[in-house]
């Protein structure tokens, strides 16, 4: 576990791995367990048919982002924020989580397939959280992961995490990703109303900064926390809340 910010690969632009950076951003980590059989079956069925040593890049990382998207259902509540549930084998035996959850699945699953992938967390302000979910929040402005992955020579944000049934629910736009440009936020709803503003950008960490992530969840939002602090409160659903 590495709770160290990336600084030598800062910002997503056009820029070149050199063999080491691939090779460290492509790496297993205690978080991005890929090398787990529950994450080697969860890409397996993502992938079948595919041929990965000859299939472009581009078109593994779509297909993971489905898979991640809508194969893990989108739920802030009773969400496991213990180490061990921040792993992506973890994620996918839960069969649910929130974006710091979807997020690291989806980076352990293209470090899987061999495409280089960080963590990224922002501060984020979201229109379309239900009132219930607001009151443990403490507003609209809700801390916020995300992934980056590096194709065709540049970075991009990928956000795998409003499935489309909850999107549906709230009315929302599902947000898709071609592999070609950022999958960012939903920036209008699907009746053209703004849903969710970037506010402080966190950058981006190589691995799961654990006590950052951590750190900020207590300070930010201390009502969302069970009593142990390592999860979020139980009880409830988001999909029951969008009505």
């Amino acid at each position: 576990m590495t709770d160290t910010m990336t600084d030598t690969l800062a910002d997503a632009t056009s820029e070149q791995l050199t063999a080491d950076d691939r090779a460290h951003l492509t790496a297993a980590t205690d978080f991005l367990n890929y090398e787990h059989e529950t994450v080697k079956a969860f890409v397996d069925k993502a992938l079948v048919g595919v041929d990965r040593e000859t299939a472009d890049p581009v078109d593994l990382a779509v297909a993971l982002y489905y898979a991640v998207r809508d194969g893990i259902h989108y739920e802030v509540y009773g969400a496991s924020l213990s180490p061990q549930g921040l792993q992506a084998s973890s994620i996918i035996d839960a069969r649910k989580g929130f974006c710091l959850h979807k997020s690291v699945l989806y980076a352990a699953c293209c470090r899987a397939v061999g495409i280089p992938a960080r963590l990224h967390y922002s501060d984020v302000r979201n229109h379309l959280a239900s009132d219930r979910l607001r009151s443990y929040i403490g507003g609209d402005v809700f801390f916020h992961g995300l992934a980056t992955v590096y194709l065709n020579g540049r970075w991009m944000k990928v956000t795998p995490v409003f499935n489309k049934l909850l999107c549906r629910l709230y009315g929302m736009t599902p947000l898709e990703f071609d592999g070609r440009s950022d999958s960012l936020y939903h920036p209008f709803d699907a009746q053209g109303r703004q849903n969710m503003e970037f506010l402080t950008d966190h950058g981006d960490f190589d691995d799961v900064p654990y006590e950052f992530v951590m750190g900020n969840m207590r300070r930010k939002h201390p009502k969302f926390l069970d009593k142990d602090g390592t999860g979020t409160v139980s009880g409830g659903s988001l999909a029951d809340e969008a009505a």
